[in-house]
């Protein structure tokens, strides 16, 4: 099979019909031949029917219906698992991602040689205070930790090479972050293509203010779990035990000064008068703990399944 289209949704029964024609008409002008997973976060507004029917009509169709809603990420995940498209497409499904830009997406995963290709919305339709400005900052952000040069890491529409999908975990909302997940896995050759964005048509957007703060939040973790997830001694330890040289060298400082002020009969506050001395006792606990923490995290990390899982390119 040639393409697999996953589309999350949540609450977008009235584009459904629509997206699924104009995507069918685009795979039958390419002579494509495909899957569109649409998968039902838990929608409340009759998706899961609208699917059902769209899927009786047209046997490439097939859905996947969650109890409740559990995220895009979650959503992902499943879609990923099932697809069996040599390409993987990812879209929103509130028509603000245009299928015809999936021709230009395959070619560059097929003939360009890219695992992962990111639409960029170069000519933003949302509002330009709330959206535009804050996805502006996020993304400059994301380039700086992640070192992936995307000019918009979240754009819903992407391109995946199928062995992409098959060896990454999405999880908690991970989603925003799949190509620095699949940089992780191995899959380097990442790019971007400028798409066409619409004004959403139906319904109103899922996502607030919030996810900004909860993308760089979720960012900030996935670095720190890339950075030092199966070496956990290399983060603790080393803060730990600058911590406790810094504590230790104040304790000197105070009981040295203290001494030669006493040689020199010039009077000197007892240690434990002096702020110094506990901030000196802080930093040695601090130390102490934060080695302990590591040395436990390296225990663990040792011990854990995963510790020898290896994205293995090919063999001879």
């Amino acid at each position: 099979m040639d393409i697999s289209v996953i589309i999350p949704l949540y609450n977008e029964a009235e584009s459904l019909p629509e997206l699924n024609s104009w995507i069918a008409r685009v795979m039958k002008e390419n002579s494509f031949s495909y899957e569109v997973l649409m998968v039902d976060d838990g929608s409340t507004d009759g998706s899961w029917d609208v699917i059902k029917g769209l899927s009786a009509a047209n046997p490439a169709v097939h859905g996947i219906s969650f109890r409740r809603n559990y995220g895009k990420s979650a959503a992902l995940y499943c879609g990923f698992a099932q697809a069996q498209g040599d390409v993987v497409i990812t879209m929103d499904a509130d028509l603000q991602d245009s299928p015809d830009e999936i021709p230009a997406l395959v070619k560059k995963i097929r003939e360009e040689g890219y695992d992962v290709v990111s639409g960029w919305k170069q000519h933003r339709k949302d509002n330009p205070v709330t959206k535009n400005l804050p996805s502006k900052l996020y993304n400059a952000t994301a380039r700086r930790i992640t070192g992936i040069k995307l000019h918009d890491m979240n754009c819903g529409l992407k391109a995946y090479r199928s062995e992409v999908v098959k060896n990454i975990e999405v999880y908690g909302e991970m989603h925003r972050y799949i190509p620095y997940l699949a940089k992780n896995a191995g899959f380097t050759k990442i790019g971007e293509l400028p798409v066409h964005h619409q004004k959403r048509k139906y319904g109103k957007s899922k996502f607030g203010m919030s996810r900004f703060v909860n993308g760089f939040l979720d960012l900030m973790s996935l670095w720190f779990l890339s950075t030092f997830g199966k070496k956990p001694m290399h983060f603790f330890g080393y803060t730990g035990l600058f911590m406790f040289l810094v504590g230790f060298v104040m304790t000197v400082w105070i009981i040295v000064a203290k001494l030669v002020h006493q040689a020199h009969g010039i009077r000197y506050r007892a240690v434990t008068d002096q702020p110094l001395f506990y901030l000196a006792l802080l930093a040695v606990v601090l130390g102490v703990m934060l080695f302990l923490a590591g040395f436990i995290g390296e225990m663990i990390a040792r011990s854990g399944s995963e510790r020898n899982k290896y994205n293995i390119k090919e063999s001879l």
